[in-house]
C-alpha cells in the first residue's frame, strides 16, 4: 500500500472543504493564550464560538479574534446558552450582522441538569433560520427520525449528541449514531459528551464525518497535549473506519498458521 492510498481527502459542508475532521470550541479555557495554543495543537480548521459568551466586538477587552484569527480558522457561531427558539434565532441574526457569518451551529437546550436538546424548539428555530437563508449545522438528539427531518428541512449538517454536554461520558448510544449516519446525505458530526481520545476515535469508527468537542480539551489537566491527542484520535478512527474492522467472533482464531508447523 502506498502513501497515497492512506490519504484522507477530508469532508465538505455547505460547499466548504476541510481536511481536519476535528472541530473544537473556544470556551472554558483558562486564558485566550491557552485557547490559541490548544486549537493550534488540535489541527482543527473550524472552531465554534459561543456568541453570547465570547467577546467578539469590544476592543477595550481581550478579543478572541486576536488569538484565534478568523483569517486562519472558519468561525462557526453557535447558540450555546439558548433555551428558546426565539433566543437562538436572535443570537444568530446578531452574529451575522456583527461578523457576516452565515454558516452557523444551532442548539436549543432543555433545562439543567441534562441540557438535552429541546427538539420542538430546535425545529422551530431551524425553520426560521433556514427561511432567513442561514446555512444551519444543527445539534440534536440521537434520534434518527428527528435527524432525518432536520436534514429534509434543509440543514447542512446533523450533529447528534454523544452524551450530555460536558459530561465526558463518550458515545453512549452508538447504535443510534450509526443509524443516523446510515440514512444521512449530509455530514454527521458527533457533538458533545466526548471525554478522551479513545471516545473521539470510536465516534469516527462509527462512520461519522467529524467530531466536535470542547470540554474534553479545555478541562484536561494539559489542554494542549489533549488537543494533540484528539487530533491523532480522529485521524486514527477515520482510517480504522475506512479499513473495515475484523469481524467479532466468540471463538478464537489463531493468528499463526496451523499447517506446516514444526513438530
Amino acid at each position: 500500500m502506498n502513501a497515497t492510498t492512506l490519504e484522507d481527502d477530508g469532508w465538505t459542508v455547505a460547499g466548504r472543504r476541510f481536511r481536519s475532521r476535528l472541530v473544537v470550541g473556544t470556551g472554558r479555557y483558562k486564558s485566550l493564550e491557552e485557547t490559541a495554543a490548544s486549537i493550534a495543537a488540535s489541527g482543527a480548521e473550524m472552531v465554534t464560538v459561543a456568541v453570547r459568551r465570547v467577546n467578539l466586538s469590544d476592543p477595550n477587552a481581550p478579543m478572541l479574534q486576536d488569538f484565534v484569527p478568523p483569517t486562519q480558522y472558519t468561525y462557526l457561531p453557535n447558540t450555546a446558552g439558548c433555551h428558546t427558539a426565539q433566543d437562538a434565532v436572535r443570537t444568530l441574526r446578531l452574529a451575522r450582522e456583527a461578523g457576516g457569518w452565515n454558516l452557523v451551529k444551532l442548539e436549543v437546550l432543555g433545562p439543567p441538569p441534562f441540557l438535552y436538546p429541546d427538539m420542538a424548539a430546535t425545529f422551530e428555530a431551524a425553520s426560521a433560520l433556514l427561511a432567513d437563508n442561514f446555512e444551519v449545522m444543527v445539534y440534536c438528539a440521537d434520534d434518527p427520525v428527528a435527524a432525518k427531518r432536520l436534514e429534509e428541512m434543509g440543514c447542512v449538517a446533523i450533529m447528534p449528541l454523544g452524551a450530555p454536554i460536558g459530561s465526558g461520558m463518550g458515545v453512549v448510544n452508538p447504535y443510534m449514531i450509526r443509524a443516523i449516519k446510515a440514512q444521512a446525505k449530509v455530514p454527521v458530526l458527533v457533538d458533545a459528551g466526548i471525554g478522551t481520545a479513545s471516545e473521539a476515535a470510536f465516534a469516527m469508527e462509527l462512520g461519522c464525518d467529524a467530531v466536535l468537542l470542547n470540554s474534553a480539551i479545555a478541562h484536561a489537566q494539559d489542554p494542549v497535549r489533549m488537543a494533540a491527542a484528539m487530533k491523532h484520535a480522529v485521524i486514527a478512527g477515520r482510517h480504522a473506519y475506512l479499513a473495515g474492522r475484523m469481524p467479532r467472533d466468540y471463538r478464537a482464531d489463531p493468528s499463526s498458521p496451523t499447517t506446516g508447523t514444526i513438530r
